[in-house]
């Protein structure tokens, strides 16, 4: 090759590594993976965008994504936050975390699906529930939480740890439903009957193994161990009293998000009836919020059952407290 040649290659090696980068965006997702991936593969595939996936496990669920993105508020890394409840949500807004972001995707859906200047959104909810193994006679299964600290229930009950994920949303908002007091009456109670697990589909495998009669769990873990064949069913709890929390998925798009435009596409994209009907249709069962989209559901939505009536932005205020409270009845 003579130099010229080789000079030449090089310039033009040069200029396509300098062309303009890719587009990316980067998401902190707290929604199971095994639900999220593919819908995100068919945003790529669409939209030309990479997206950057930031998971948490299991164990954590949804806490320590809500850490990282308030310890990295001088320098965000994420774009799009991705969260399987709205109560952490709903701390980083006060925070000033959270970009505010008007969109027409979200017109179709209720007005409480979305926070203060359209800084989050929620859609696809699922249900706290739960999740009762056949061995027990209609007679015999808890029609409410509350019922649980009863005596008989000890070892019979299996749990998450109440400080991540949607079990400690769960508390949160028990907190303010039940009140201060009747709340911590509960967890205080429930504490020598429950045995903890690291995660709520760790509850659900218990119970349909038969290691406990019962778990408190969300729709979505349940419904896997009812489609594969195992001994358990769902219970809406609390019918007659308070009735069943029902807790949606949020989204919003960081303050100072690093990719600002591919974080609003992947926003709309996310907010489509597509993603919902996906979402109620595939595994997870999870319940459209927005009322234009029609999908068949294994699970029953709050229209057809008694919702608790719960304020996410109380049950925020609540955290704190309430997180000190069950470190020490239940430990770190």
């Amino acid at each position: 090759m003579s130099w010229r040649r080789w000079v030449i290659g090089l310039l033009l090696a040069m200029a396509v590594g300098c062309g303009k980068p890719s587009p990316r965006v980067v998401l902190y997702c707290a929604q199971d993976l095994e639900y999220a991936t593919e819908i995100l593969a068919d945003f790529e595939r669409e939209s030309g965008i990479k997206v950057d996936v930031r998971a948490d496990t299991e164990a954590n669920k949804s806490v320590s994504l809500y850490e990282a993105i308030v310890q990295e508020k001088r320098h965000p890394r994420c774009d799009v936050f991705w969260n399987n409840e709205p109560v952490n949500m709903v701390r980083l807004e006060r925070q000033g975390l959270l970009q505010p972001t008007p969109t027409s995707a979200a017109d179709p859906f209720p007005a409480w699906a979305r926070g203060p200047n359209n800084a989050w959104y929620a859609f696809a909810a699922r249900a706290r529930i739960l999740i009762v193994n056949n061995r027990l006679s209609a007679e015999e299964m808890p029609q409410g939480i509350l019922e649980l600290t009863a005596p008989k229930w000890k070892g019979r009950v299996a749990m998450a740890k109440p400080q991540y994920g949607t079990t400690a949303t769960q508390a949160a908002c028990l907190f303010q439903v039940l009140g201060k007091e009747k709340a911590q009456q509960f967890y205080t109670e429930l504490r020598p009957n429950v045995t903890l697990l690291p995660g709520n589909k760790d509850v659900a495998i218990a119970v349909s193994e038969g290691r406990f009669d019962v778990g408190l769990t969300d729709t979505d873990d349940a419904i896997i161990e009812i489609r594969n064949g195992r001994p358990v069913r769902i219970l809406y709890p609390d019918q007659q009293t308070i009735g069943t929390l029902f807790l949606p998925n949020t989204l919003a798009i960081i303050k100072g998000s690093p990719n600002p435009e591919s974080a609003r596409k992947l926003l709309d994209y996310l907010l489509s009836p597509a993603v919902e009907k996906r979402l109620a249709e595939g595994r997870s069962a999870q319940i459209p919020l927005n009322p234009n989209v029609q999908a068949n559901l294994p699970i029953e939505p709050p229209s057809r059952l008694k919702a608790m009536e719960v304020d996410f932005a109380q049950a925020a205020e609540l955290w704190e407290e309430v997180q000190t409270f069950l470190r020490k009845e239940y430990g770190q």
